[in-house]
């Protein structure tokens, strides 16, 4: 004889993505609940049940609070919410996961938050995901090849759903292992023809050219350049001196610094390349904060910007506006490439299918410094 059917209760408690009858009667009113008893630090025995009946909603809705929140109406939602607060309620996320095979987590990994240069792409790609009933997990990698596989195994372990990775350079063990996982991987702020699963970015390599060629239709005659030395802003880079090169300008001053970049180190840079050319009569520096520093060397110096001296940035933050004079600097959307990678992670997790590759591009806002 079969074993007999555990009880609904006992499927949800287990996990909150309890496939409970949908047309299933809803428990009595909240005021009507029984109280749910509690003990000093948290809720005792506390399961889905308790919070389904003390909201006067079935299981499977508080499952889909947690699950797909965008299916659920309006003022059931905050009744829901308003209970699990109230209550202390915490869901079983691993049983879940254990019994369903999904962890309703999203990796996303970036080198740093040091600065704010990534903050607009992640802040709208966790918005869009949280909406969609996922949670974004965000680890900082680094710069080395070594951190990011180390980091990799650790985030993979907590068996996520789907993983945004911040540029394509990655080693080719990596690479291999991440296009079997069997899980979406979107790649960001880069650009490459053979992408692991999904790539939103754009070409460092042309950026570099474009800045050269911004110089050039200003005259300039004695560049120079200050990088960090990752792989992205070393593209940046090769098309800025390869650009130059072509116009036969080939002796080009620069300093290279480990990322992440500061003021501080823009600000030591600049009198760095006037020792290499002391005639230099425009700067590109690989991040607005190499170029604020560099701002501030030339105006310590008696510089003028940018009657002596252009001065272009990368990154376009908001601070751009508020330099005397205002910078001139790259421009990217981080919010597009954002909300991009995650419709993209959201069209494969649902069955759909989605853009191998997408280039949101990028433009120079033109300012005072050239």
């Amino acid at each position: 004889m079969p074993n007999p059917k555990p009880p609904a209760a006992a499927d949800a408690d287990a996990d909150v993505h309890a496939d409970a009858d949908a047309d299933a009667p809803q428990a009595s009113a909240p005021e009507a609940a029984a109280p749910v008893k509690r003990m000093r630090g948290g809720p005792k025995g506390l399961r889905i049940t308790d919070v389904a009946a003390q909201a006067g909603v079935a299981p499977i809705t508080v499952s889909r609070v947690f699950n797909s929140p965008q299916t659920v109406a309006p003022e059931t939602l905050e009744r829901v919410r308003q209970v699990v607060q109230r209550l202390g309620y915490v869901p079983n996320r691993l049983a879940g996961g254990l019994s369903s095979s999904r962890s309703r987590l999203i990796a996303a990994i970036v080198p740093t938050i040091a600065h704010s240069l990534f903050s607009e792409t992640i802040q709208v790609f966790s918005e869009t995901m949280s909406r969609a009933g996922y949670q974004v997990l965000l680890a900082l990698s680094g710069y080395s090849d070594s951190s990011e596989e180390a980091l990799l195994d650790a985030v993979l372990s907590r068996r996520p759903e789907g993983v945004l990775l911040t540029g394509v350079a990655h080693t080719e063990s990596l690479r291999e292992r991440l296009a079997n996982v069997g899980i979406p991987i979107v790649e960001t702020w880069d650009m490459t023809d053979q992408p692991i699963d999904m790539l939103v970015g754009f070409s460092h390599y042309k950026i570099g050219v474009a800045v050269a060629e911004h110089f050039l239709q200003r005259n300039v005659r004695k560049p120079g350049l200050v990088s960090a030395n990752d792989e992205r802003a070393l593209a940046r880079r090769g098309g800025f001196r390869e650009r130059l090169a072509r116009a036969g300008i080939h002796d080009i001053a620069e300093v290279l610094v480990a990322p992440p970049s500061s003021v501080a180190v823009g600000k030591a840079a600049l009198p760095r390349l006037i020792e290499q050319s002391p005639d230099i009569d425009a700067v590109f520096c690989g991040s607005d904060l190499l170029a604020i520093g560099a701002l501030s060397a030339a105006r310590q110096l008696g510089i003028g910007v940018p009657s002596q001296m252009s001065i272009c940035g990368f990154g376009d933050l908001e601070f751009a506006t508020e330099t005397s004079p205002q910078l001139t600097s790259v421009h990217v959307d981080g919010t597009r490439i954002g909300l991009t990678a995650a419709r993209c992670l959201l069209d494969r997790l649902a069955g759909a299918g989605s853009s191998k590759v997408t280039d949101v591009g990028f433009n120079i806002v033109e300012r005072a410094t050239t």
